[in-house]
């Protein structure tokens, strides 16, 4: 079987400026996504908590502590955060288990995804995790390509990323749980691992995706809207339906922000999960291209950062949180297109949740602390395909 390791060992050589380009982008699409949570939360707040304001603030609020974070780690020395890894996965760990701790954690619909903080409403420990395997495992694979070939095994990094999809089970997120463990597969690809690993993962993988499904009628509910999406308008498909209709209404040039938004406060959780429906309304096909633009100028720097960072720690850890805020853009605009089932996956920069812009935000802090770092190697070995039998 084959495999491919896109990260070969690099040598630091020195360090450059940051990717202003990437900075420029993270800062455009935070700004659009306020814009965009402001003209679709204010009718749902004001109706709800008779304060049109409502979520804008709470955004800006967690925005700033993820700007803090962004900042730190875009100027921290990597080999120092390597240090503090055993740290980060203690924490996530134990701020997942908090989530069952009567008093500490909060439950809703069966689900217990979410604990209490001081001076905020809610923290979601999912978010956390998904920040956390990404460092967890670029740090092992990192160690394994310095190990004699006898010693290799994608074993100890297979187990931290099955203990950290389980935790997320548990909490009743399959979604975000099955999300983690994707990523995490993502990475042990394009760090070499042989496809035969793939199979066995995929034998038990698979069988039990499917009996999480079962195990849960929302879920399977979910499934027969996707599939019979002509039916059940008043009950499965009543979310995205709604949120078709609101698309199509924004027409080629959209209805403008704020003005005659009619499907918005017909949409549930259109400040969340289905915010680009609302953005789509607003900015029309002209604002979808704007967006799918800037995620492609977003998807070439981190690539391109990921490729040339020097240090193997820092580029396999940048395209793990690269392909995490990407694949989670385009899943979620798939499932507001009704592409794919309904996942519960927020869309990165938009949607409304203090956990999931702090971290989407940490994400990239790192990524531009890693576009300073240069390598002595030539172009041309930047990129490094290795095939194993």
């Amino acid at each position: 079987m084959h495999s491919f390791n896109f990260f070969a060992e690099r040598q630091i050589s020195s360090y450059k400026k940051s990717d202003s380009v990437l900075i420029v982008l993270v800062l455009l699409f935070w700004g659009i996504g306020i814009v965009s949570l402001y003209f679709c939360s204010t009718n749902y707040a004001e109706k709800f908590f008779g304060n049109p304001f409502y979520f804008v603030q709470r955004q800006l609020v967690s925005s700033a502590i993820g700007f803090v974070f962004m900042t730190f780690l875009a100027c921290i020395d990597v080999e120092k955060l390597r240090k503090l890894l055993p740290i980060i996965v203690l924490g996530s760990i134990v701020l997942c288990i908090f989530t069952f701790v009567p008093g500490i954690g909060i439950e809703r619909n069966g689900a217990r995804r979410w604990i209490k903080l001081p001076y905020f409403s809610t923290f979601q420990p999912s978010e956390a995790v998904k920040f956390t395997m990404v460092l967890y495992l670029a740090n092992l694979f990192d160690k394994q390509e310095k190990l004699p070939e006898e010693e290799k095994s994608v074993l100890p990094a297979f187990v931290g990323l099955l203990i950290f999809t389980l935790i997320i089970f548990a909490q009743q997120d399959f979604s975000t749980g099955l999300f983690v463990f994707v990523i995490g597969l993502i990475l042990f690809f394009v760090t070499g691992a042989k496809l035969s690993w793939f199979i066995p993962f995929s034998s038990l993988g698979i069988p039990f995706a499917a009996l999480m499904i079962l195990l849960k009628p929302y879920r399977v509910n979910r499934l027969v809207g996707f599939f019979a999406q002509d039916s059940y308008q008043q009950t499965f498909n009543w979310q995205i339906n709604n949120a078709k209709t609101a698309i199509s209404d924004g027409g080629f040039w959209g209805k403008g922000i704020g003005t005659g938004l009619s499907k918005l406060i017909s949409v549930p959780e259109i400040q969340s999960d289905y915010i680009f429906a609302g953005w789509s309304e607003a900015m029309g096909l002209l604002g979808v291209a704007i967006y799918f633009i800037l995620l492609g100028f977003f998807i070439y720097r981190i690539f391109k950062i990921s490729m040339y960072c020097g240090n193997r720690f820092a580029s396999i850890a940048s395209f793990g949180f690269g392909s995490s805020i990407v694949c989670q853009s385009i899943l979620n605009v798939a499932v507001v297109g009704g592409v794919l089932p309904s996942t519960g996956i927020p869309l990165p920069f938009f949607s409304s949740g203090g956990s999931s812009i702090v971290f989407t935000l940490a994400m990239c802090g790192f990524m531009i602390n890693a576009s300073r770092i240069e390598q002595d190697y030539e172009s041309e070995n930047y990129i490094v395909e290795r095939i194993e039998l």
